[in-house]
């Protein structure tokens, strides 16, 4: 059975790591470069880096960032974030990151998705899809934070971006997003059966239990979280150790 993963996320504005709901009311809780070193020292497997600065100017910032989180962090990371080009990849890949993550740019122009993978390589493309259940019983997947509404499936969007060469899918159900009640278990055992490459889940997680459930019974291959992290709520070897505890497969760290 293969390893779950633990993902911490780090969202960056203006070099800083920030938490807020919905981007907004946002609480400085320290620098991205030693969170992430003491993420990785506490035994995380993976982290996700998101560029939240609102200006082109900050993606000069965030690359330099980038290029210290590598110097930094002896674990892969993944960068998203405002990514809408081949060379906007290009630039945050070379800085030494080891994976993209993009989102509406890839719900505006999925050729963007083949473009990266064919250059690089389906491991380095993280597909983010942000979905909302609508009243006809669909799940439709949202852009900019949710607040857009297009007019894709979950399913059919998931299933077309593997095929142009995602290499995972990084899905937040945007109902459950922040509500800290636990992710749709069902759903994501759906969306895991539908697909062949790896799930990581993302948004609802209010407890360790609820990570524990989403990796069983939703099926997920990696659960990522932040503010349970960033709050010391509990180290991410300690999570892995309850996980353990439940016969769920994880790497950890003595």
């Amino acid at each position: 059975m293969l390893t779950k993963r633990i993902i911490p996320c780090l969202d960056v504005k203006n070099g800083r790591t920030v938490k807020g709901i919905n981007f907004e009311g946002l609480a400085d809780v320290g620098d991205p470069v030693e969170l992430g070193a003491r993420y990785a020292q506490e035994g995380a497997d993976e982290l996700v880096y998101l560029d939240i600065s609102a200006s082109r100017e900050g993606r000069g910032t965030f690359t330099r960032l980038v290029e210290r989180v590598a110097d930094r962090v002896n674990i892969p990371f993944t960068v998203g974030g405002g990514i809408s080009s081949l060379d906007d990849a290009a630039l945050l890949l070379d800085a030494g990151a080891d994976k993209i993550s993009i989102n509406s740019a890839a719900v505006r122009n999925p050729q963007l998705i083949s473009d990266i993978a064919g250059k690089y390589g389906s491991q380095f493309v993280v597909v983010a899809i942000d979905a909302r259940s609508g009243d006809d019983g669909l799940w439709h997947v949202t852009t900019h934070g949710g607040s857009r509404l297009t007019d894709r499936e979950l399913f059919q969007w998931a299933r077309e971006a593997q095929e142009r060469g995602a290499g995972e899918i990084l899905f937040t159900s945007m109902d459950h997003d922040g509500t800290r009640s636990g992710y749709p278990c069902d759903l994501y055992r759906r969306l895991t059966s539908s697909l062949s490459i790896p799930v990581i889940a993302s948004g609802g997680a209010g407890s360790p239990a609820d990570i524990a459930d989403v990796l069983t019974l939703g099926g997920a291959d990696a659960a990522l979280a932040a503010s349970i992290f960033h709050y010391g709520e509990i180290t991410i070897h300690d999570l892995k150790t309850l996980l353990a505890t439940r016969d769920i497969p994880v790497r950890v760290s003595v």
